[in-house]
């Protein structure tokens, strides 16, 4: 199969999604680089009951997305509103299946989600938090624009292992 991509879309999820991420995440390398939460085995049941959550989400809290190559679901990206005093900034998360990764889709993926939180609700702050391990994902956030902010030293801990993790946020007002 060729998985050589150039282009990516963000869409809403549909549940005739649920069999390929499934795919996607029964993997352990993508899963190593997640927060704990997803079960392994990760089956299309369990994408079923997450779709269904995230098409019943408050949409001015949560901006969830599928990621898209050709109309096919290869990852996930969402924007999460924080409370309280921080109700103007949000947490990114995503992931992407293996067999796209290193094409640039996830930069592309991020950006248009920034764009569009940006562009459709009142958050000033969008922040995320990848393993420092992780350099890929923190590229990401570099090459969509992210400052790095700090390291958050012994900040989790992973699969036994107590791990860094890097902070980088991008702001509404560099949109401008």
């Amino acid at each position: 199969m060729d998985t050589k991509h150039t282009h990516c879309t963000i869409r809403p999820w549909r549940m005739e999604d649920a069999e390929h991420i499934a795919e996607m995440l029964n993997d352990r390398r993508v899963l190593d680089n997640l927060r704990d939460g997803l079960p392994y085995p990760y089956t299309p049941a369990d994408a079923r009951e997450y779709i269904a959550a995230m098409l019943e989400v408050d949409p001015t809290k949560t901006f969830p997305f599928a990621i898209a190559v050709e109309d096919r679901a290869v990852g996930s990206i969402g924007v999460f509103r924080q409370e309280n005093i921080h109700f103007r900034t949000a947490e990114l998360g995503y992931y992407l299946g293996r067999p796209y990764w290193g094409q640039g889709l996830m930069t592309s993926a991020v950006q248009q989600t920034v764009d569009y939180v940006f562009q459709h609700s009142d958050i000033l702050k969008i922040f995320a938090e990848p393993f420092a391990r992780n350099q890929a994902s923190c590229r990401v956030l570099e090459k969509a624009g992210f400052s790095l902010e700090g390291v958050l030293k012994c900040h989790a801990v992973k699969n036994g292992e107590i791990l860094d993790m890097k902070l980088y946020a991008r702001l509404k007002s560099e949109e401008e």
